[in-house]
Parts: C-alpha cells; sequence; structure tokens
C-alpha cells in the first residue's frame, strides 16, 4: 500500500488530517480488567505477588524477592564488563543529558512587603521515585538515562529501577547505564506487576511517589489505574515524527528520519510537510529504493501506509500552522533559517532545528530530554524534566499589620461564601 499524499488546497483536506491524525486511546476492556486484578493481588499480598506474576509472565524461577534485586555492585559490574567504545558512548550521552537538565533545575524564592509579610516558594525534591525500563527483546539504555538523570540532579533521594528480564537474561547495557545516571537499587520485575509493587510499597520496596518511564499496554494500563496513590509523567502513545522541509535537504535523510519514528511500531506516525511538489515525488523514491534494505522494513512500512503522509503545503507559513494544529512528538524544521520560522510553532515536544538535526540525536545524547508528550498533548504538556521531580511549596508568614489588612479582606469574601469559621478566623487577628 503507498504512502498517503495529501494537498492542503485539495477539497476535504481538514477532514482528510483530521482522520489521519485520529488515534483510538481506549483502554483494552480486558487488559484493563487483567491489569485491576493484578494491581489488587500486590497491593494485598505484596512480594509474594510480584514473585508469582514474575515468574509467570516473564518466565523466571524466583523463590524469593531478594533474587529479583540488583545493588549498586551489580550496576558497577555491568559498566565494567562493557566494550570500551560502547562504554564511552554512553558516558558521553550521559554528561550531556546531566549538563543540559542541570540547567533546569529550580529554585526558592520569597519576597517581603512593607508590612513584613514573606511570601515565597520553597522548592523540594520529591524522597523516591521509580522508573520503568521495557526489557525482553529490546534494550533501551536511553530510557535509562532519560529517566534517571533528571531525577538525580532534581535531588530525588532515592532511585528505584523496575526492568523485565525474560528468562532471566539481564541486558549489561540496560544496568551499566543504571550506574552511570545513579540508579540505587534494580528490581528485576516489569509489567502491571512491578507498577503496581512500586504504586503501593511491598514488604521489601518501598512506595515510591512518582513513575516515569514508557512501557507496553500493560504497563500503560497499570500507570493509570495508580495515578492519584503515586504521580506518573504520562501515558506515552505511539512515536510521531513531523518534518517540514523547504526542498533543499538531501531527499535520503528525510526518508530515512522518516523511518526512524515508522520503524518504532506499526501505529507510529511519520509526516512531510513541503510546499514543492517535485521534492515530494522525490521522497518518495527514497523511500522505495531504501525501505528494502531496512531490518524492520515490514514495520516501516506499515506504519507509512496506516498512519504516514506526505502533504503538500502553500509555502512554509501553512506549514507551520498545520504543525501546530498535529502538535507532534518530534519536529523537524529542516530549512534555510530554522530560526526565523521557530516563533510560529507553538506545539512541538520537541523542536530539531536545521538540516544536520536529525530526530535520532535526540533519542540518544543531543541532551534534551527523549520523552516527549504524544497524541497532540504537546499542545498543553511538556517534556520530562528535572521540573517533574521537584515540587513547589508556597510560603506564607503574616506579620501582625498584614493579618489587619488581609484579614478584612477574608473576612468578606468568607461570609460572602457562607464560610463562618474562615471569616472569624481571620477576624480574631484582627482583634488581637
Amino acid at each position: 500500500m503507498p504512502m498517503l499524499c495529501l494537498d492542503s488546497r485539495d477539497p476535504g483536506f481538514d477532514s482528510r488530517l483530521a482522520a489521519l491524525l485520529a488515534f483510538e486511546t481506549a483502554q483494552d476492556p480486558a487488559v484493563d480488567q487483567a491489569v485491576a486484578d493484578i494491581c489488587r493481588d500486590v497491593a494485598e499480598r505484596g512480594d509474594a505477588a510480584l514473585v508469582d506474576y514474575t515468574n509467570r509472565f516473564d518466565r523466571m524461577n524466583a523463590a524469593s524477592v531478594d533474587e529479583l534485586f540488583l545493588d549498586r555492585g551489580d550496576l558497577a559490574a555491568a559498566l565494567d564488563r562493557l566494550d570500551p567504545a560502547v562504554r564511552g558512548a554512553l558516558e558521553t550521552a550521559a554528561a550531556r543529558v546531566r549538563r543540559y537538565h542541570e540547567r533546569q533545575v529550580q529554585t526558592s524564592w520569597h519576597y517581603e512587603e512593607e508590612d513584613g509579610t514573606l511570601l515565597g516558594q520553597q522548592v523540594t525534591a520529591l524522597d523516591r521515585v521509580g522508573i520503568y525500563v521495557p526489557g525482553g527483546k529490546a534494550a533501551y539504555p536511553s530510557s535509562v538515562l532519560m529517566n534517571a538523570i533528571p531525577a538525580r540532579v532534581a535531588g530525588v533521594g532515592e532511585i528505584v529501577m523496575v526492568v523485565p528480564t525474560p528468562g532471566g537474561e539481564r541486558n549489561d547495557l540496560v544496568l551499566a547505564a543504571a550506574c552511570i545516571a545513579g540508579v540505587d537499587r534494580v528490581i528485576t520485575a516489569g509489567g502491571a506487576q512491578a507498577v503496581a509493587a512500586l504504586a503501593y510499597g511491598t514488604e521489601s520496596i518501598a512506595q515510591v511517589d512518582k513513575i516515569t518511564g514508557p512501557g507496553n499496554a500493560w504497563v500503560a494500563a497499570a500507570k493509570r489505574r495508580v495515578f492519584g496513590v503515586v504521580g506518573i509523567d504520562m501515558v506515552a502513545g505511539p512515536s510521531e515524527i513531523l518534518v517540514i522541509c523547504d526542498g533543499d535537504t538531501d531527499p535520503d535523510w528525510i526518508a530515512m528520519d522518516l523511518f526512524s519514528q515508522a520503524e518504532h511500531d506499526e501505529i507510529a506516525q511519520a509526516i512531510l510537510l513541503c510546499p514543492s511538489a517535485e521534492f515530494i515525488g522525490e521522497v518518495e523514491k527514497s523511500i522505495a529504493r531504501l525501505l528494502p534494505g531496512m531490518p524492520r522494513k515490514a514495520i516501516i512500512g506499515a506504519s507509512l501506509a496506516n498512519r504516514g503522509a506526505l502533504i503538500k503545503v502553500a509555502d512554509l507559513d501553512e506549514a507551520c500552522r498545520i504543525a501546530n494544529r498535529v502538535a507532534p512528538e518530534h519536529l523537524e524544521l529542516s530549512v534555510a533559517d530554522p530560526e526565523a520560522w521557530l516563533p510560529k510553532l507553538r506545539h512541538a515536544g520537541a523542536i530539531f532545528m536545521g538540516r544536520f538535526s536529525s530526530e535520532s540525536l535526540g533519542d540518544y545524547c543531543a541532551g534534551p530530554n527523549h520523552v516527549l508528550p504524544t497524541s497532540r498533548t504537546a499542545r498543553f504538556a511538556s517534556p520530562l524534566g528535572v521540573y517533574d521531580f521537584q515540587k513547589r511549596s508556597s510560603l506564607i508568614r503574616v506579620s501582625r499589620d498584614g493579618a489587619r489588612a488581609l484579614g478584612r479582606v477574608a473576612s468578606l469574601l468568607a461570609h460572602g461564601e457562607g464560610l463562618t469559621a474562615h471569616a472569624r478566623s481571620a477576624e480574631l487577628r484582627l482583634e488581637e
């Protein structure tokens, strides 16, 4: 099936674009019910339930929960086993991610009014967070760095990582990333049972304050279910990339950039916006020529056919307007002067500026976080960052003179709301 080609001038373009962007996010009732049962069981039986489900789903044979735990020594050993070149790449990526996130640290502040009243904000880190890292056939050390490093920079007291190890196979690259990122403890368990153990706590696992990190449908359902008991980062949808190109970039580059997200899964989305019909044709040729040589060509092909599009626009102004409507996870601005168009782009998880800024660099080592809002949530949500692991408390110290002035205001408003005790609480300070 060929990739969808659209023209913004065609009748019905708006409705066709809306259909392209539509994604069914409703939870599978069977998965949701199964996850509810697992979460309830872990909440009630603790360690025993975690071991039972881990043995069942991950083909493990743990006799006790202690066999699922790894400490800093285990992580350091995994780091030492890495090929030096791979270790160097991992350390370089970690350093860049850390340096970027250090600029996000929020600080406490306050000011004092003329009557001596002090108002301000105190910023504190979360005590304990859990990060979920997918396991199995694929290894995601980049996810470890992107979740753990901001938490560590924020000053989180303890970072606990859960990662499934099907058949007992542990991935040294993932464990080495945990060592570099400063993870305190690793639990070799995944799925809804691991999310529940972090959220509710067990005899051997302390309850965390927040859970971050990607996972499959079962993990997503579990994160939805425990939200409110603990915080979560987001429930992520399929990967997305939107490329705005002026037609002067190598079409092979654009084709491969579209592939870079399409290879995640069949429901990932890759879209090109360009004012040149000729260039769009060149990209089509590049896709046809390059796709057969890709190891994940079946997934890429299905993704491009199901949810991809090559869209001709009138000009780059219109491309920016459409991009804001799409609000993509990743937006590549592959044009001659990206800074000139940046003010027109309001909704995107990450914006890659210029022809050499491939999305893949952001996934691994550019520095900004790769945990980004998807499914148009970039209209109101932001990338994961240090601010997700810090919280703010308001500071209010009212002076005697301040209590007299503010008390009259509060009294009038409280009586207006019919809350007499509120009013009297303020009025007693006036009498004093």
